[in-house]
């Protein structure tokens, strides 16, 4: 079968034909019906020899959804030609997170080299993706698997990073979202209907910005020096109650910091290198800063009953598998508007 693979340091990643996997016990295989590209694999790629965590080659693609085409001995409560998606942070299953759903801080899972698709073990963008455990399913019904696969990651981690903050957002709040791209235009569709918090999108082009406004945001900033004084401006000198930075880059940071009020949470989502300290006189008073991490399995399937009920919907852009090292560049030039899509067997 064809493969996505990341395979030297350093090297682009590239299509290859390697074995299609047959599953073991209690293991799913599934025909891959889209596979999502995430900026997180470029990062995951530049990181230098000496601090890579993974064997390689690696199968690239940790937002996947697909038909279930074969069934290892024992696996139950799914179907030959179910269409599911996959909840991508792989847990043990056994302790007290996994057995809450929140396989996403399993305590167990560095220890038993437990890693998600495309981020140690074979990911998505394959014509074929195997599945440790059928608990990693959750059933699409009638939705799209193109316009809905994104949500694994895209849709579950601003969802999970929203939900923290909704008892700050209430009536006559303010929500500021940096990087309105893949996740964060996500975001400002969650915040719309979650919340009645005032929506402020910061990000570093108009044709970003414009995506924003298209799916909701009240109001759109340049996200440049003058950032967070304008956010300021905005909200009558006093700051947001919730910061929501999806780039996490050292400026990004600094402006999330800045558009903080007394009582507010900061989230940092993305992983782009930026620290924010934290100490007394540093922030305003009771600023709260979280760096969490995905989602847990029962909100995937929230975040999906909000797509059914057509809450949210991701802008994508529809790539091959041969196409896909092409989706990663332009990823990496910043010009894929929405999320980038591979779809392996269409």
């Amino acid at each position: 079968m064809k493969a996505l693979q990341y395979r030297e340091i350093g090297a682009d990643p590239e299509v290859v034909e390697v074995p299609k996997p047959e599953p073991g016990p209690g293991e799913v295989l599934l025909k891959v019906t889209a596979a999502g590209v995430c900026h997180s694999d470029i990062a995951v790629m530049s990181w230098p020899a000496d601090e890579f965590p993974y064997e390689l080659p690696l199968t690239l693609g940790h937002e996947g959804a697909g038909t279930v085409e074969s069934l290892g001995d024992g696996v139950t409560g799914v179907e030959i030609g179910e269409s599911v998606a996959v909840y991508g942070p792989w847990g043990c299953g056994r302790c007290i997170k996994c057995a809450a759903g929140a396989e996403n801080y399993c305590q167990r899972a560095q220890e038993l080299g437990i890693n998600p698709p495309g981020l140690g073990s074979p990911g998505a963008i394959a014509e074929y993706l195997l599945v440790d455990d059928a608990r990693h399913l959750v059933p699409l019904g009638d939705l799209d698997p193109v316009q809905t696969v994104s949500l694994t990651d895209a849709g579950l981690t601003p969802y999970h990073a929203v939900k923290r903050s909704l008892p700050k957002l209430t009536p006559g709040s303010s929500a500021v979202v940096i990087g309105t791209g893949g996740l964060g235009h996500v975001a400002v569709q969650l915040l719309r209907s979650l919340t009645s918090a005032r929506v402020i999108a910061l990000d570093v082009s108009e044709e970003k910005l414009d995506l924003a406004r298209k799916v909701g945001a009240h109001e759109t900033i340049l996200s440049d020096a003058d950032a967070a004084d304008k956010v300021k401006d905005l909200t009558g000198g006093l700051g947001a109650q919730a910061v929501f930075d999806f780039v996490g880059a050292e400026p990004t940071v600094k402006t999330a910091g800045a558009c903080a009020a007394v009582d507010s949470d900061v989230t940092i989502v993305g992983i782009g290198g930026g620290t924010l300290p934290v100490g007394f006189g540093v922030l305003p008073f009771e600023v709260s800063v979280q760096s969490p991490y995905w989602g847990t399995r029962d909100e995937l399937i929230e975040v999906f009953e909000l797509a059914r009920n057509g809450a949210i919907d991701v802008h994508v852009e529809r790539f091959s598998l041969d196409e896909a090292p092409t989706a990663y560049e332009r990823l990496h030039a910043g010009t894929v508007n929405g999320r980038a899509v591979i779809v392996p067997n269409g």
